[in-house]
This record gives structure tokens, sequence and C-alpha cells, in this order.
């Protein structure tokens, strides 16, 4: 009797204790992701009201990679936190001029900053709760996100080297998708156990915001900065 008993609750206590593992990485996950969020916001804001420069496409991508790389070797570790607001505040910088150009430029630029600020927030937590409610698997569409990341990084590339607009419109349309669909992927991923580390789960998180304001961004300044 005993014996049964034991072996009946043993499953249950493993999915509770799996289940409190999943909890505790999602609310780790978003309080560091706001905190890095708000800092971030604080960088750009000081590099927006000071006229920084932007560091140009080489310095941001080695900056970012670099610290991306770091933060993964770092990801277990209380150094991998440092790492991450090093990222972090690093993309806060390199934001903060891509603001100030387009409210310099454009007679509307404040209220498409504030826009596509909007737009990102609403499209974020809409993603997020969908996921978070819906408990749907996402884990599917991840190599259809890596093989489209990966194109549109290159495509950009090509658009920023080329000076093309059609092709950066098309790549900024192709980054909203992709970086919604990798919202619902990484969020999935946290509640289904297949990512434990909420410094690497905010990372993905806090870049996929930021590819999505900067894309949101850009087309807005297209579309709409002529008003």
């Amino acid at each position: 009797m005993n014996i049964r008993h034991t072996a009946a609750t043993a499953p249950a206590s493993a999915i509770g204790i799996r289940g409190l593992e999943i909890n505790k990485t999602l609310r780790n996950t978003y309080a560091l992701l706001s905190l890095t969020l708000l800092f971030s916001a604080v960088v750009a804001g000081l590099a927006y009201a000071f006229n920084w420069p932007h560091p140009g496409l080489v310095i941001t991508l080695v900056g970012f990679y670099g610290l991306l790389f770091l933060t993964a070797r770092l990801r277990n570790s209380a150094w991998g936190l440092l790492s991450t607001f090093a990222l972090t505040g690093f993309m806060g910088l390199t934001i903060g001029p891509i603001i100030s150009a387009y409210v310099s430029a454009l007679p509307n630029g404040g209220r498409l900053v504030m826009t596509a600020l909007g737009g990102t927030g609403l499209i974020f937590l809409g993603l997020s709760a969908y996921a978070l409610v819906t408990r749907k698997n996402f884990s599917f569409i991840g190599g259809m996100l890596f093989t489209g990341i990966l194109t549109a990084f290159l495509l950009g590339l090509g658009a920023a080297i080329f000076s093309l607009p059609a092709l950066s419109l098309a790549v900024s349309a192709m980054f909203i998708l992709l970086m919604a669909g990798l919202i619902l992927y990484q969020t999935s991923a946290i509640i289904h156990g297949g990512e434990t580390n909420y410094i690497m789960a905010t990372v993905t998180l806090y870049v996929s915001i930021y590819n999505l304001f900067l894309s949101l961004l850009q087309l807005l300044g297209i579309f709409g900065g002529d008003d």
C-alpha cells in the first residue's frame, strides 16, 4: 500500500517542482527585463539629451555581438547580470542618437517615436499574454525564426551598405514579423521548460523589443513622416 502510494505521488511531486522552477524563471526573466529596459531607456535618454553621436554600424555590431557572447559565457554566474546590463546599456547608447535624428529631422518626429514605443509595448504585452494564457508550444517555429532572422540580418546589412531604401523597408517589415515570432517562441520556451536560464531569456526578449521598436519607427518614419 505504501509502496503504491509513493510510486503514484512521486511523479506529481516532480511535476510540482518543475512547475515551481518554471515560475521562478518566468518571474526572474520579467523582473530583469523590466530593469534592463529601464536602464537602457535612461542611457538612451542621456545620449539624446547630450546629443551623443551614433557609434556607427561596425562598432554597434562588434559591441553587440561581443557583449552577447560575454553574457552567454557568464550566464550561470553573477557576472552574467553585470554583462546583461552592459549589453542593454550599450544598445540604449545606440538608440538614443537614432531617436534624436528622427525628432530633429521630422516635424512630427517626437510623435512617431512615442507611437513606435507604444506599439512596441502593446505588441509585446499582447503576444506574451497570448503565449502565457494559451500555453501553446511554439518550439516548432525555432528553425524558421533562425533562418528568417539570419536572412533579414544579411539583407539589412546589404541595404545599409548600398543605401537601398526599398530593401531597408522590406527588412523592417520582416523584422516586425520575426520579432513577434521570437517573443512567442521565447515565452513558450520558458513556460514549457525549454529555457531555464533567465539571463538568456531576458536578453532574447530585450533584443526582440529593441528590434521591434526600431523597425516600427522606421516604417512610421517612411509612411507618416510628412504630416
